[in-house]
C-alpha cells in the first residue's frame, strides 16, 4: 500500500492496489496546476484510492470540460484529478506520496506541449499527446 498527504498534512490518502502506470505529463494545464515543467502522476483504479483524512479540506477545480483537479483548500497541494469520461481511474500526483513507489515513469505524455525551456533527457518513450 502507498500513502500520501498534502503539504500541511490535513489531507491523507491511501493507494490500496498496484498503480496501473506512472507517467510524466507535459501539458500546459499540468504545468499551470503544479507550477513546474511537468507533473508526475500515478494512474490508479478509483476503487484502490481512498482519502482517509481531510476529505472536507479538499477543493476541486474544473480545469477542462468534465475534468476536476482536487487539491487541499488549506495549503493548495494538488492531490488527484478525475475525468467524467474515466471515472474508474484517478490520476494521483506522485509528488504527494509519503511512501516511495516501486514504479518509475514509463512514458512522457503531451510532449508536443512541453515547456520550451525543458529538455527531456531520459530514454522513456515520449507521446505527442495523452494516454488516449
Amino acid at each position: 500500500m502507498l500513502t500520501g498527504s498534502c503539504l500541511c498534512g490535513a489531507v491523507r490518502y491511501e493507494i490500496r492496489g498496484e498503480p496501473l502506470v506512472m507517467y510524466v505529463c507535459h501539458c500546459g494545464t499540468c504545468r499551470k496546476a503544479t507550477g513546474t515543467a511537468f507533473a508526475t502522476n500515478l494512474l490508479v483504479r478509483s476503487d484502490d484510492f481512498a482519502v482517509v483524512a481531510g476529505a472536507d479540506r479538499l477543493a476541486a477545480f474544473e480545469s477542462s470540460p468534465d475534468k476536476r483537479r482536487h487539491f487541499c483548500g488549506g495549503c493548495g497541494s494538488p492531490i488527484y484529478s478525475r475525468a467524467d469520461a474515466t471515472t474508474d481511474v484517478v490520476s494521483v500526483r506522485a509528488g504527494t506520496l509519503d511512501t516511495p513507489p516501486a514504479q518509475r515513469p514509463s512514458m512522457h505524455t503531451w510532449v508536443r506541449d512541453k515547456a520550451p525551456w525543458w529538455e527531456i533527457r531520459d530514454d522513456v518513450p515520449q507521446l505527442p499527446e495523452g494516454l488516449g
